[in-house]
């Protein structure tokens, strides 16, 4: 270590007498019940999110003491504290709309309070991003452990787990195949263990792209919330931190956040099959270090990265199985010719160490070969034109490729309220060959860009047998939910993007062979609307106001336009 203050020396309180400031650190400290002994130590903060309204977090209290037991047997003094956590079924209007609030409370606890490194403690979906993107402005060594996913419940004859399994049930209840009686015993059956949703979606997607970025080991990516191996992780976290301490190894461009890495993190993301949210999440994450995501960049990937990993909700399996199969070992090395295997973890290991030599376990049934893929291309596609002059996005391995090249009239809702008065109306002019749009759901929007994409099949089309049709919007949609669905169309169409110009009526093209997202409205009559269009009113205070002002696009993450780092 340097002789920089370190300990409870560090980011003392500012009196104008720093002896006197670290002399009541410590009384204080003492009240307690440490020793000085204790107290001469390094400090590793451990970021506490246990939360009763988070159910993916409720194992984070006997985490944190598995951490404690890492750091003490290293010989540093563990601290806990606690910052925003955030649960997606908790919160209104999502949790998308706090995912900047819990980075910019973290990012204040990691730079205040007296650590030399910090153990993260995340899992549900905005929780992984919103703590990489803290420490990565306050580029504090930081790793990062997450709760784990949940395991599938065996029930009937088949297995279930949340979330995937929630909405195709869901779907046929809308459509009359599925009882009152019946959904209301599913209910208690989709996710009956502790952990984050058992199937490749946000959470898991986030997971494993911080496992691929070197925050935190492979097997940390997917080991199960429930099982032994967790802790071990949790206490190896623990012990890691404090290794941070005697060699730093900082989360910023130059040693963890290089263009290299953030390509390995997008090739992650699309051998998956993972969620498409984790777009946005990685746009932000990538802008914390002055790098950027380029939706062009992206989509040039997906052309040469397959779909390797069968599972929900592209595939059939769960994240156990993934565990079981090999994990980030045994993925990371299929793609291993398309990677910079020269990018570091947080002790310093090259990604082509961290693999191995290829003598790991596989089962081929979840993992393929690079030869043999589930798709020979990526999950997810960029689209751009006169709809999306700045991208949409939409996860084509869990679409419905008859509908990739349509075009056709649309159906406009704006915004939720909208949809949820009209979307099951029997006197809803609408046909299973419309486009469904949704408009003013985007992160500037009061509707804090939720995860509302995934527009529900109008009932009538549902009980019809309906099972797809394109819909687009300008907000998210839950990793876990499958359809052939366009998101993040930029600009959203509270800054005025085209989307808000758009009508009932108009007829919009979608070409993914083309990448294309265009409204066929003449430039004359979209003059015409764009002149007559107004915003809504400003919010006047506090985290919304904040939010209004400064939120970017989607394609630049959704983040506050202050907190992203100059390129």
């Amino acid at each position: 270590m340097s002789d920089k203050p370190h300990g409870l020396a560090r980011n003392t309180s500012n009196y104008g007498d720093r002896d006197f400031a670290l002399y009541l650190r410590r009384s204080f400290a003492k009240s307690m019940g440490y020793s000085q002994r204790m107290l001469d130590k390094p400090v590793v903060g451990i970021a506490d999110t246990a939360s009763d309204y988070n159910n993916c977090h409720r194992t984070v209290p006997e985490l944190i003491e598995a951490v404690r037991r890492g750091v003490l047997s290293e010989g540093a003094l563990p601290l806990g504290f606690p910052t925003v956590s955030l649960c997606e079924p908790s919160l209104s209007p999502c949790s998308m709309h706090y995912r900047n609030l819990m980075a910019l409370d973290t990012e204040a606890m990691l730079s205040a309070q007296p650590m030399d490194a910090a153990v993260l403690v995340g899992g549900c979906d905005k929780t992984v991003p919103a703590q990489l993107m803290a420490a990565i402005s306050a580029d504090i060594p930081a790793v990062m452990l997450v709760t784990g996913p949940m395991l599938a419940q065996a029930f009937e004859g088949e297995r279930l787990s949340a979330c995937t399994d929630c909405r195709r049930y869901w779907a046929r209840y809308r459509a009359g195949e599925v009882t009152e009686a019946r959904i209301g015993e599913l209910e208690g059956k989709l996710a009956t263990t502790a952990g984050t949703c058992g199937v490749m979606g946000t959470a898991s997607t986030m997971a494993c792209i911080a496992a691929t970025l070197g925050f935190m080991p492979l097997a940390g990516a997917s080991a199960p919330a429930v099982h032994a191996d967790r802790l071990r992780i949790a206490e190896e976290a623990g012990a890691q931190a404090v290794r941070l301490i005697k060699n730093p190894i900082l989360p910023s461009q130059s040693q963890m956040m290089t263009q290299g890495n953030l390509d390995n993190a997008v090739r992650v993301l699309l051998a998956l099959g993972g969620s498409t949210n984790a777009v946005v999440h990685m746009a932000a994450i990538a802008g914390r270090a002055g790098l950027s995501l380029d939706l062009k960049r992206l989509d040039a990937l997906s052309e040469e990265t397959p779909v390797l990993v069968d599972l929900k909700p592209t595939g059939e399996g769960y994240m156990e199985d993934f565990h079981a199969a090999g994990g980030m070992r045994a993925l990371l090395w299929e793609l291993r010719d398309l990677l910079d295997l020269t990018t570091i973890d947080l002790d310093g290991v090259s990604l082509a160490d961290r693999i191995g030599d290829g003598s790991h376990f596989v089962d081929r049934r979840i993992i393929r070969a690079f030869s043999e893929p589930v798709s020979p291309v990526g999950g997810l596609v960029a689209l751009f034109g006169s709809l999306a002059p700045e991208g949409a996005i939409l996860k084509r391995s869990a679409a419905t490729p008859a509908l990739f090249e349509t075009e056709a009239r649309c159906m406009v809702f704006d915004g939720l309220e909208d949809l949820a008065n009209r979307i099951d109306d029997p006197a809803l002019d609408v046909t299973a060959q419309d486009i469904l749009v949704l408009k003013y759901a985007g992160p500037r929007s009061p509707s804090g860009m939720p995860e509302a994409g995934y527009l529900p099949i109008p009932k009538k089309l549902a009980r019809a047998g309906v099972k797809d049709m394109v819909r687009m919007s300008d907000c998210r949609m839950s990793g876990t939910a499958f359809g052939t669905i366009v998101l993040h169309i930029a600009p959203e169409a509270a800054v005025g993007g085209p989307l808000a110009l758009v009508q009932t009526g108009d007829r919009i093209r979608l070409s993914v062979k083309d990448r294309k997202l265009d409204l066929l409205v003449a430039e004359d009559e979209m003059a015409r609307r764009r002149a007559a269009w107004q915003p809504a009113p400003a919010p006047k205070r506090g985290w919304d106001k904040l939010v209004y002002d400064q939120v970017t696009q989607a394609p630049l993450g959704a983040d506050l336009a202050f907190l992203r780092a100059a390129p």
